[in-house]
């Protein structure tokens, strides 16, 4: 099969095409850099942007398959520059699939769409949108999803959406090292009682379940949670994460609505002075590490017969070995 991977340099897109790769798939990726690595193993690279819509029609020629994985991902950031990627940049990716007659196209969402402030207990794809967001990501990506949905059945083309919920494993570059970094200068708070319910998901088990979704013929115009089978406890989680790596855990903790209205004022002073980067801690980032969130996989598993090709035991094993690894490269 000849398929297209937007993104497939990065976490997540570059599980999905090693999995293609292994799998005997004619595998194109469109990314900002070079990956040699990539190369070796038999991708064809193009270097281009999703927002690029000339670019997006040369890439998606001859494609059965797009995998659209590229996002601008983060907590923080001007809206425009989310917008620009994640919402023009799959429009583009959206017409070029129909002009091209590409018959398949995975969109990577995330469980974030469905989020603003709220605890989630359970939750399935009967979820709404939110009326409004605290986060310039999560309204880019629920504006992105909903024109993937709508697209279905364009020229024949089948849409899907999968939201995987808080990515974990080796190579991660966002989550883990976010909360090693802290952890290692002594600036990792624990926000609330540390009692909230959240879902994680492996990698290689978010990136089975793309494969698995673009194969099924019942995911048109639909979304999807992807996560493991059972929630962590956030707090003790992270923790005992730190300690089995060796750092100190978070002891200090902030009542939410304190960590909640300074991420309104910090919000409201780095937009003013942005050549303060990022805030220490944002509306969205508070309820994150505060409010229950974890998802039912039942609709993944009637439609696209999702497993976890990975148990979260060993899952946890790679990934604590991994960062044990990254930790001792980088300097203290």
């Amino acid at each position: 099969m000849r398929v297209l991977v937007t993104g497939g340099g990065g976490f997540l897109g570059r599980y999905i095409v090693e999995q293609l790769l292994r799998r005997g798939d004619q595998v194109r990726v469109l990314c900002r850099n070079p990956y040699p690595e990539l190369q070796r193993q038999g991708a064809e690279m193009q270097l281009g942007d999703v927002a690029d819509r000339d670019m997006m029609l040369q890439a998606t020629r001859d494609v059965e398959v797009v995998f659209h994985v590229a996002a601008m991902v983060g907590f923080w950031g001007r809206y425009e520059d989310f917008y620009r990627t994640n919402v023009l940049g799959t429009q583009n990716v959206i017409d070029a699939c129909i002009a091209n007659g590409v018959r398949r196209l995975v969109y990577t969402s995330s469980p974030s769409v469905t989020m603003n402030n709220v605890d989630i207990h359970n939750g399935d794809e009967s979820l709404p949108y939110p009326a409004h967001y605290h986060s310039p990501y999560s309204a880019t990506k629920a504006e992105a999803e909903r024109r993937v949905l709508a697209a279905n059945g364009s020229n024949g083309l089948i849409t899907t959406a999968i939201r995987p919920h808080l990515i974990v494993g080796p190579r991660d570059n966002h989550l883990i090292p976010r909360l090693l970094d802290k952890a290692r200068r002594g600036r990792l708070r624990q926000i609330g009682p540390g009692t909230n319910k959240v879902s994680v998901v492996y990698v290689e088990n978010a990136a089975h379940a793309h494969l698995l979704a673009a194969a099924s013929d019942q995911v048109g115009g639909k979304a999807y949670f992807i996560n493991e089978a059972e929630p962590l406890l956030l707090w003790p989680w992270i923790n005992e994460m730190l300690l089995r790596l060796n750092l100190k855990p978070a002891r200090r903790r902030v009542p939410f609505q304190l960590a909640f209205y300074a991420g309104l004022v910090l919000e409201g002073v780095h937009r003013l002075l942005p050549f303060l980067g990022e805030p220490l801690v944002t509306r969205f980032l508070a309820s994150e590490l505060y409010r229950n969130h974890y998802f039912s996989t039942r609709n993944a598993e009637r439609d696209f017969g999702y497993r976890p090709l990975v148990s979260f035991a060993e899952a946890e094993s790679r990934t604590l070995a991994w960062f044990s690894d990254w930790l001792k490269s980088r300097p203290a």
